[in-house]
């Protein structure tokens, strides 16, 4: 899949402790040897991270073309839903790749932030969709940084580039629904919790359980990721969908 696997090691542990705030003590502790560089210990949470995230925001995407009440707010849901099918989509291309285990659903942090915000409703949901998902992201933000300017796999590098571009994109549509508190954001960014590891991190995958996949919307505009030398019609099957 993708072209010849060569990793210095059969499988590679479940990695822990991935929670958004939690990245900086990633070690970089190189894992495995790979055709496309070296693999870190953050490199791998990285990409868990990336497809931890959307199995969260794109729901909630969903759930704001529902009960969003103003255009602005549909309007980031339908850019949720877009930007994390297409980040979806690259974590399952690259993932056995690099031989990593992705997540099938978030995290409990990550499930808690979906509980709050789909059980509110009216403007009280608008402004609860804004202020976290504007937090997070900023929170994520940061980590996408670090990873492209220190990681030396070109797969890695090609899924930061592209998450570079949705979460800004992100951040930017949640600015622009006029609901985001930029005092509280920034303190809450800064500030984090300090939550046990069990609540950051997403579970293992039962074994021998389909993997989750993202549907796309109808008119997809985002781009998808590009695999240095990837053969044509490399790809995961699919299993059971959200969308």
């Amino acid at each position: 899949m993708g072209g010849a696997l060569s990793l210095t090691i059969v499988a590679l542990a479940y990695p822990t402790m991935l929670g958004f705030n939690k990245v900086s003590t990633a070690q970089d502790r190189v894992i495995a040897q790979t055709q496309w560089g070296p693999l870190t210990e953050q490199d791998r949470d990285f990409v868990v991270k990336v497809r931890a995230a959307g199995l969260w925001e794109y729901p909630l995407g969903k759930v704001a073309l529902e009960k969003g009440t103003t255009p602005e707010v549909k309007e980031a849901g339908r850019h949720l839903i877009d930007g994390h099918a297409a980040l979806d989509a690259a974590c399952r291309k690259i993932a056995p790749m690099l031989n990593v285990t992705l997540p099938n659903v978030a995290s409990p942090q990550q499930q808690g932030f979906v509980n709050q915000i789909e059980t509110s409703s009216g403007k009280q949901f608008d402004s609860n969709f804004a202020n976290i998902l504007r937090t997070t992201h900023g929170s994520i933000f940061n980590t996408i940084a670090k990873i492209r300017s220190t990681t030396k796999n070109s797969l890695v590098r090609s899924l930061a580039d592209m998450a570079n571009d949705t979460v800004l994109d992100h951040i930017t549509v949640m600015e622009k629904t006029g609901f985001v508190n930029f005092d509280q954001a920034l303190f809450q960014q800064t500030t984090p919790p300090k939550l046990p590891d069990t609540d950051l991190t997403p579970p293992a995958p039962q074994p021998g359980a389909p993997m989750v996949v993202l549907s796309p919307p109808p008119n997809p505009t985002s781009t998808p990721i590009a695999i240095p030398g990837e053969q044509a019609g490399a790809g995961a099957s699919p299993s059971p969908t959200i969308g």
